[in-house]
């Protein structure tokens, strides 16, 4: 096998690390630029807890979360039974994977479109909802277009996060080779291995490269909605 060649195991921890990270990115958009725009617009009690709450996931040892996803979304966890009842299962499985990867995504998201808003001119709302725009058409065709960049780059960073995900993945749906097994946790089955060192420095660099094109994209992508 060539340094380049990827196994079968190896070839299936990429695609569902791909997968695992675009699903928990388009999950995560709409859901964290609603709590951005709150976070960012609106003052009421509870503001603090809220943003803290948010970030909580970025503090928080990653185990600690998935082990709360699991008490919260195992089989005999809170939501379980009802789960059953609609014969969906989230621990151990794919889709638990990317329900995991967002949770540790969704601070950085949400961070980044943040800043965004808080960046915009709030004469421009003002000036839009004296014209007659209502807060739907206001937030569609005024507020979204321009904090678009800051959406951007708020997905390609959660994606980037997601990618590399740990912790919290392993602890909610472990490491099942084909179903819940990630780069990461390929990564580290091939290092409790002798003799995989050329193995894990494959995957490594696989991870590198996506990683750092996610990034590069992100950059060009957002300087090109700037000139516009």
């Amino acid at each position: 096998m060539s340094w380049l060649s990827l196994s079968p195991v190896e070839f299936q921890a990429l695609t569902l690390s791909l997968w695992v990270a675009g699903v928990s990115v388009l999950v995560s958009l709409p859901v964290a630029t609603a709590v951005a725009y709150v976070l960012a617009r609106c003052q009421f009690w509870g503001h603090s807890l809220l943003n803290a709450l948010v970030h909580l996931p970025l503090v928080l040892p990653p185990v600690v979360t998935g082990y709360l996803l699991l008490l919260a979304f195992g089989r005999h966890g809170v939501f379980g039974p009802v789960l059953e009842i609609f014969g969906l299962q989230l621990a151990f499985t794919s889709a638990g994977a990317a329900l995991a990867a967002a949770v540790m995504a969704f601070p950085l998201i949400v961070r980044a479109i943040r800043l965004s808003i808080e960046s915009l001119d709030p004469k421009l709302e003002e000036a839009a909802r004296t014209l007659g725009a209502s807060p739907v058409k206001l937030f569609v065709f005024v507020i979204l277009p321009l904090i678009f960049p800051g959406i951007l780059a708020g997905a390609v960073v959660g994606f980037a996060k997601a990618l590399g995900e740990f912790g919290a993945t392993i602890t909610f749906v472990s490491n099942i080779p084909g179903e819940t097994q990630t780069i990461a946790s390929a990564i580290y089955a091939l290092l409790q291995v002798p003799g995989q060192e050329v193995a894990v420095a494959r995957m490594i660099g696989f991870s590198i490269l996506l990683s750092f094109g996610a990034l590069l994209l992100s950059e060009i992508l957002a300087r090109r909605m700037v000139r516009r």
